[in-house]
């Protein structure tokens, strides 16, 4: 995937709201305009400052984006027409990986990126499926449309999709994922997650899976 979209999805997943919630937004932009209050809540909460709380911190926060995004789904997406050839357990394990990846870098990205601020637009509801339509505002000026895919599973909206400028975080990963599986194996994108999961602490900068 492209660095520059990596770093602009984590940007917007981190996101202060800088205006209030449109008089004709519906549940997906109260729903997703809520985790990100409460991410900030716990942030700002001087009883998990400090290195020593960081578990605790890490914690909460992972609970919060695990109400927000349906990982799972978007897993499932980023496989592609792999998925289909996967047993259980195997898709057991790259939902796992998969979460365990994006959770951290979720996480880790949180500090760093959390003076963006984003504008809530409104939100297109068609039956299961919603569209939350926001915009980074740029530092340097201007602003940068992001579109949030979620749909409805047990009367809550969670994101599974991320389009930055019309492009989508899933597709980059289904290219990314694909281009591993067809020049080597399926296992070798395996034990290439579960380095990349084993080196995060270390190296929590994004790689891409390819190289």
């Amino acid at each position: 995937m492209a660095t520059y979209h990596i770093r602009v999805f984590w940007i917007a997943m981190l996101l202060v709201a800088l205006t209030s919630t449109p008089a004709g937004a519906g549940p997906p932009t109260d729903q997703f305009r809520d985790g990100v209050d409460r991410v900030f809540k716990i942030l700002r909460d001087p009883e998990l400052k400090g290195d020593a709380q960081a578990g605790r911190r890490i914690a909460a926060v992972a609970q919060v984006a695990d109400e927000m995004f349906d990982f799972a789904e978007t897993a499932k997406r980023s496989l592609g027409r792999h998925w289909e050839a996967r047993t259980p357990a195997e898709r057991e394990e790259f939902v796992r990986l998969f979460t365990a990846l994006v959770q951290r870098s979720y996480i880790s990205r949180v500090d760093q990126y959390g003076s963006e601020k984003m504008i809530f637009r409104g939100d297109t509801i068609d039956g299961d499926q919603a569209i939350v339509r926001t915009a980074l505002v740029l530092r340097e000026g201007g602003q940068m449309p992001l579109d949030y895919r979620m749909h409805n599973v047990s009367d809550r909206w969670k994101v599974y999709d991320l389009s930055v400028d019309g492009i989508s975080l899933v597709a980059n990963y289904r290219a990314q994922f694909n281009k591993v599986i067809r020049s080597a194996s399926y296992e070798t994108l395996i034990e290439r997650l579960k380095s990349h999961n084993a080196e995060f602490a270390a190296a929590p900068a994004v790689r891409k899976l390819s190289q």
